[in-house]
């Protein structure tokens, strides 16, 4: 891990997330459906609990901030010192239900995974800097201490290509690959489906 340490987000590191999320203007701001659409930015919602239920006047920072409290949303936090750079979004698929193209996901689904990885994101000034490998890496730690089991990913198959950070929010093939995880199938025109058994520890 070098000089970064990972924490699981928490009440307790919600503020961390917090700034880093607000570094980055909520982290998505495109509108991509209505999840998108709501609160000024993503933060880190659009695959969570089908964006729903929400509470009166609540948009996807407070609704987010909720699910903390309420032990409804993981991620595993990269810290250098006491700043949050980036995370990794992780959960069963009842906390995690809604994934693209879920037509052909399905069609050659065998069994459901016990965890899902949705999001991957870092910050802007610490991109390519093997940051990311980290986030994956702490997520997958705190599976093994919850008790392991079969942990999917849907990362962006570039085929060697160059990509945006700003479009790898699953990460990429090769980061997966690097990581122990297996190819499944693909998902999309450009994502795929990767897995991985995490031994409980």
């Amino acid at each position: 891990m070098g000089e970064y340490t990972i924490k699981p987000l928490s009440p307790g590191t919600w503020s961390d997330f917090a700034q880093l999320a607000e570094r980055h203007n909520g982290c998505w701001n495109a509108v991509h459906g209505s999840c998108w659409a709501q609160g000024g930015g993503c933060w880190c919602m659009r695959f969570q609990l089908g964006c729903a239920p929400r509470q009166a006047g609540e948009d996807n920072r407070a609704l987010k901030e909720r699910l903390v409290s309420e032990g409804l949303a993981h991620a595993a936090l990269v810290f250098d010192g006491d700043a949050a750079v980036a995370w990794c979004q992780y959960g069963t698929p009842a906390e995690l239900p809604r994934i693209y193209h879920r037509k052909e996901y399905e069609a050659g689904l065998g069994t459901l995974p016990d965890y899902r990885l949705t999001c991957l994101f870092v910050d802007k000034n610490y991109r390519r800097r093997g940051v990311a490998g980290v986030a994956l890496g702490g997520a997958l730690d705190l599976i093994a201490q919850a008790g392991g089991g079969l942990v999917e990913a849907y990362p962006q198959d570039t085929a060697g290509q160059q990509v945006s950070p700003t479009f790898l929010y699953n990460g990429t093939r090769r980061l997966f690959e690097q990581a122990g995880f297996s190819y499944d199938r693909p998902k999309g025109r450009y994502h795929c489906v990767m897995s991985k058994t995490v031994v409980a520890r």
